[in-house]
């Protein structure tokens, strides 16, 4: 059996062969790049020299000093061997998940609260609530198994050596810097939350949905491939040396990954920012398992904190917005009358983001608890509908409450606009108009509409047929009060007769009205080409059975006298068909066609 002193010295010899410091040969080549006898030669000394030292017949340690020193360097070497930044794109079906889009029909200028913007509101948000992934952690071998178990020798014999401290720090810096250079493929920027939030929101839009596809590929490849890596080298080489290294590498640019989210959940509030605050929220609620999963080590408790801490705030933010999108909707202060009472641009805008959420209500009713403030409270205030929705609460969930109550608020301020028109018919046929569009709205979501509910789609039915009843008496009863026979009769002694001049009175009233009503209505404007169509057949049914009526009853009075034509100017077609004019929301081009002599 060799001699402890020769064995040492024999060990010795080997490593001062590879001390790069004396040779200039042994600067120029490294050892784990040699054969693999080479490598086990030099590992073996190592050993030779570690059992010796802990002998007290031998106490130089400089040998070993100059071996942690050249370990040190090769554990450098090979980590930086292999620094390539992760591969996103062939990661691409493993974190694939499907995407809708819903796009808001609307490029209306409106005001909300302080802010006014044109909103094509699809830009706003054009991804449903749809960022749940049905995939999960998929570990990737970031190095080579030949160059992890040369890392694991090197790493073994630093640690047994009491270099742990000088391994970890090594390690640490070359993996964070190729996590570091994935992050920066994955488009995950440095950013302080300060720089994020003044950034505009329309680029935010777009880094919202980088960061989403970024933060599946971190958590759920990039760092549990770094925690498997930790765990391959460090596993069981010491008191928690794998934790230890694992949270060194990542700690730093996870802070860098959550702070996005962080700074959205925190940022200025504002109602197109909704939808992907939303889509941050179900996507990090999909990744809490694996960020418990990655980072579930004592050391990295902070880490999943402050994920935990960040979904909080996305959902605050979100319950914080509708809240402030009712306020906004009650108090929009336009008050010029849109042309021809058509709808008015916050009715599509509410309703396009009503549809919206509608597309998000399973994550919404998760975070909706509290119901709308409605009904006694604020019964003095007249700005506020004074309106309970208590007759609802059994039949619908707490978001379809505040659903329910955002539509009564819209209506209500529409309301409100449409006493800024003059013509009183035109008033009716605005509300007609934005109440038909808001129940069309519903029918045309099975979502909303399941929530919303049948019953009060009726009663919304039945408002906007109110309106279109009350627009007819405003108009019409006026108009067809010109065709009664009252007024019209004289009576004496021996005989009874019409009287010419009432009569020629009553027509030309009729005339003058009915013109009048053809030359300003036809520049209004029922959109919706089925309504538009109902309500021209409901004018007709009332107006042609009348006119032809006293037609039948007074027109020989009319033809007996002199220039009949003055005064019965028109057929029962002629109003047939300008009642075709009317609604259409341009003015007619020429006068109404007179009757076939």
């Amino acid at each position: 059996m060799e001699p402890p002193e020769s064995a040492f010295s024999t060990a010795e010899d080997v490593i001062l062969r590879w001390d790069s410091s004396a040779s200039e040969d042994a600067r120029d080549k490294m050892i784990f790049s040699s054969d693999r006898h080479e490598i086990d030669r030099y590992l073996d000394a190592v050993d030779e020299l570690q059992k010796s030292m802990d002998s007290t017949s031998l106490s130089d340690s400089s040998a070993l000093q100059i071996a942690m020193a050249r370990l040190e360097d090769e554990f450098r070497t090979i980590l930086l061997s292999h620094t390539s930044p992760i591969e996103a794109e062939s990661l691409s079906e493993s974190t694939h998940s499907e995407f809708a889009s819903q796009e808001f029909d609307s490029k209306d200028e409106i005001e909300i609260g302080e802010s006014s913007y044109e909103k094509q509101l699809s830009s706003s948000s054009t991804t449903s609530s749809c960022y749940k992934s049905t995939s999960s952690i998929r570990e990737v071998d970031l190095i080579p198994g030949d160059a992890v178990y040369d890392l694991r020798c090197i790493a073994e014999r630093m640690i047994g050596a009491g270099y742990l401290r000088e391994c970890i720090q090594v390690y640490a810096s070359v993996r964070k810097s190729a996590v570091d250079a994935s992050l920066r493929r994955l488009s995950v920027e440095k950013l302080s939350i300060g720089d994020i939030q003044k950034l505009e929101w329309e680029t935010l839009e777009t880094k919202i949905r980088r960061w989403i596809r970024a933060a599946r590929i971190c958590i759920r490849v990039l760092f549990a491939s770094e925690r498997r890596l930790c765990e391959q080298i460090f596993e069981d080489l010491g008191t928690s040396a794998d934790d230890s290294c694992f949270m060194e590498t990542i700690k730093g640019p996870a802070i860098q990954l959550f702070n996005f989210a962080e700074a959205i959940s925190i940022g200025k509030r504002s109602p197109e920012k909704l939808f992907k605050i939303l889509d941050l929220h179900d996507a990090l609620s999909d990744l809490l398992p694996d960020i418990d999963s990655v980072f579930e080590s004592k050391s990295s408790e902070s880490i999943r904190v402050e994920a935990v801490e960040i979904l909080s705030r996305l959902a605050e933010a979100a319950r914080g917005i509708l809240s402030e999108f009712e306020s906004a909707v009650l108090r929009e202060p336009s008050r010029v009358p849109v042309p021809g009472g058509t709808i008015h641009p916050l009715t599509r805008y509410v309703m396009n983001y009503i549809s919206l959420i509608s597309d998000y209500k399973q994550t919404l009713i998760e975070l909706i608890v509290s119901k709308p403030s409605t009904g006694p409270r604020y019964s003095s205030d007249p700005n506020v509908p004074d309106m309970d929705i208590s007759e609802y609460e059994g039949q619908a969930s707490t978001l379809a409450l505040h659903l329910i109550w955002i539509i009564i608020i819209l209506q209500f301020n529409l309301d409100g606009k449409s006493k800024h028109y003059k013509d009183t018919s035109l008033a009716h046929i605005f509300m007609m108009n934005n109440v038909h569009y808001i129940v069309q709205k519903i029918k045309g979501s099975p979502e909303l509409r399941e929530m919303i509910g049948d019953d009060y789609l009726r009663k919304m039915t039945g408002k906007f047929r109110v309106s279109a009843t009350n627009y007819q008496r405003a108009t019409w009863v006026k108009v067809l009060y010109c065709l009664r026979d009252e007024g019209l009769h004289v009576s004496g002694s021996f005989s009874s007769g019409v009287s010419k001049s009432a009569l020629r009175e009553r027509f030309k009233a009729f005339n003058s009205m009915f013109e009048e009503v053809h030359r300003t209505q036809a520049t209004w404007l029922i959109p919706e080409t089925q309504l538009r169509e109902e309500l021209r057949i409901s004018i007709s049914e009332k107006l042609l059975p009348a006119y032809r009526s006293f037609l039948g009853r007074f027109r020989s009075h009319i033809e007996s006298g002199r220039h009949p034509e003055n005064y019965i100017k028109y057929s029962a077609e002629d109003l047939e068909s300008a009642v075709l004019d009317f609604f259409e929301g341009y003015p007619v081009t020429q006068h109404l066609r007179k009757r076939s002599q």
